[in-house]
């Protein structure tokens, strides 16, 4: 709506709530225009970064800039940025149009100012003519719309949202959740989201932060936090995973040997921690493992087999996950449901998969 995007510098940033340290040494750089999600379980301490953020938490330690401005000492209403919260927080007792305006009259614009841009941010969301209901005349999703509109009027630096999708229902959700990056996209706000929801967070984000227990354990696209998780937390956060164990048997050119337990030998890029002799771990998604008919497989090419045994099927519409039982060893495969038919219960399949697709991962 006109605002020069503005980028966030998060520097050592601490919050402790008595001996509970929320918040412990974040550093975080969000880039200009950037849609920017911070994920992670419930009291991991991405909502309090939140907060510090808009100045609603005053931190224990460390540095915040919006826009190369130093702001770690302003107050919250110093700050431009917009808000919303997962409850949407809307005044019953006022229309949508002054709910939408509440901003702009906190900053004492004539009312002349402030009436084309309430019809522009509502034009932005799509409720045109809304103006005159009340917040509870309005669905859940309108509400959310109206709060977005409140954020967005006074064309902030950040928009902050605060799990603004979470009192949905499943299919609102989804349908919000491309309304949202839609209006991200067209207004080029600086975005910041915080959620517990990896779908949420990969379908909307440029590049994403995982957080446990107050830090940040990684940042990267969505693509590269999924297939190349940093360690076992990031990999095991953000969907299911086959995990396995062996011993490093060789190193050369950055790559390592590793002979996994009960399964086979794999080269994987080598972590700078590993040493010839001990122990390493991979990681390998579901969809990545193929699964063939014993006297098939070799005919499509693909890695060194194992045979295995499905001990359990479960089928999820679209997709098919299978369990195959390897010696005393679980392996999860995935495949789409076309495929399904072909393993049934009990069914020996040969298990291969690439090298190229095991991630190293650290503890």
């Amino acid at each position: 709506m006109g605002a020069t995007p503005a980028g966030l510098e998060a520097r050592a940033l601490v919050k402790r709530f008595g001996a509970t340290t929320a918040v412990d040494g974040i550093d975080v750089s969000v880039r200009p225009g950037e849609f920017f999600t911070v994920l992670g379980p419930s009291g991991c301490g991405k909502t309090t970064f939140l907060r510090l953020v808009a100045g609603i938490l005053n931190p224990d330690g460390g540095r915040i800039a919006i826009g190369g401005a130093d702001v770690t000492a302003a107050p919250i209403w110093a700050r431009q940025i917009g808000l919303v919260f997962q409850n949407y927080a809307l005044f019953p007792h006022m229309t949508v149009a002054q709910n939408v305006g509440f901003g702009l009259a906190m900053r004492r614009l004539p009312r002349a100012e402030r009436e084309p841009r309430i019809r522009r941010a509502l034009a932005t969301v799509r409720l045109e003519g809304y103006g005159g209901r009340r917040p509870s005349e309005l669905s859940g999703g309108q509400q959310q719309r109206v709060a977005l509109a409140r954020a967005i009027v006074i064309e902030p630096d950040l928009l902050l949202l605060d799990e603004p999708l979470s009192n949905l229902d499943a299919r609102l959700r989804e349908d919000m959740r491309s309304e949202l990056a839609d209006l991200q996209h067209r207004l080029g706000i600086t975005t910041i989201l915080v959620t517990h929801d990896i779908h949420e967070a990969f379908s909307l984000s440029d590049r994403v932060a995982v957080m446990r227990a107050g830090r940040v354990e990684q940042v990267g696209a969505p693509t590269e936090l999924y297939d190349r998780p940093a360690n076992r937390f990031v990999a095991g956060f953000l969907g299911p995973v086959n995990e396995w164990t062996g011993r490093v048997a060789g190193l050369s050119g950055g790559e390592a040997e590793v002979a996994l337990d009960g399964l086979r030998a794999c080269r994987v890029p080598a972590l700078a921690e590993w040493r010839e002799g001990g122990t390493a771990t991979v990681v390998l998604r579901p969809e990545r493992l193929s699964l063939a008919a014993v006297a098939d497989h070799g005919a499509g090419g693909g890695g060194p087999a194992i045979v295995g045994r499905i001990d359990q099927v479960a089928h999820l519409g679209n997709l098919v996950n299978y369990r195959v039982a390897v010696g005393d060893r679980p392996l999860l495969a995935q495949t789409p449901a076309g495929r399904s038919g072909r393993f049934g219960m009990g069914e020996a399949v040969a298990v291969s998969w690439d090298d190229a697709d095991l991630a190293p991962v650290a503890a």
